[in-house]
């Protein structure tokens, strides 16, 4: 019977319900053929082989070519090892072709196809509702980046906490290219750091409202 525990824990690197099993089945036995890992991991055979070869591509097992093939279990530091490698050669090969993307003429087509489209876009239809406090950030941080003459912010104690752990980078930038910041907030100068790019000023009494306004052109506002 498969640890629930485990199978749980290895959902949290990543892998489907399929290659937690199989993984797990094969670290069981050490070696196996496929049929072998799909009547232990009691996964259909039809998907058997696919899995295993992801789990090799991630670098979980090793396969022993042959009539039938067999699969070789590594040892789990050393798995996880090498899945860390990958990941982050992966990562570093990703990261260079977007950089390779930006720097290159096709950029400029991107945003010529961009800015021709949002042209003919009516403003009433970028007004809508964000769902989930990642994506709100995500958003804030986009306009943060663009603001080109103000920033006002008016927010919670916790979540001026927020402003200063997510945007502290982004909004001592706006402020180094002239961009006028000022946080309002029930103490905003308790948090010393947001003092170092904004007017900071606090108010007497305490809050549940967060918005910014950006240039008098852009609202965000959380309404929890």
């Amino acid at each position: 019977m498969m640890d629930n525990s485990l199978l749980d824990t290895l959902k949290q690197i990543g892998l489907n319900l399929y290659e937690r099993k199989l993984w797990l089945a094969l670290l069981s036995c050490g070696t196996a053929t496929a049929g072998e890992l799909s009547r232990l991991a009691k996964v259909p055979h039809s998907r058997t082989y696919d899995v295993l070869e992801s789990l090799e591509d991630q670098g979980f097992v090793i396969i022993q070519r042959g009539r039938p093939a067999r699969y070789v279990a590594i040892e789990p530091f050393e798995a996880l090892e090498r899945v860390k490698r990958k990941i982050k050669e992966d990562t570093d090969t990703a990261v260079e072709r977007i950089s390779s993307l930006q720097k290159s003429p096709k950029m400029k087509d991107l945003q010529q196809i961009y800015k021709k489209g949002m042209s003919l876009v009516n403003p009433s239809e970028l007004t809508g509702t964000f769902h989930g406090r990642d994506v709100l950030h995500k958003q804030l941080e986009s306009m943060f980046k663009k603001a080109k003459k103000h920033i006002s912010i008016i927010t919670t104690n916790e979540g001026l906490k927020e402003i200063a752990s997510r945007h502290k980078r982004t909004l001592s930038d706006a402020s180094s290219r002239g961009v006028k910041i000022r946080i309002v907030a029930p103490e905003a100068k308790s948090v010393a750091e947001v003092q170092q790019f904004a007017e900071v000023k606090n108010l007497k009494d305490a809050i549940n409202s967060r918005l910014a306004i950006i240039d008098d052109e852009h609202l965000v506002m959380f309404l929890t």
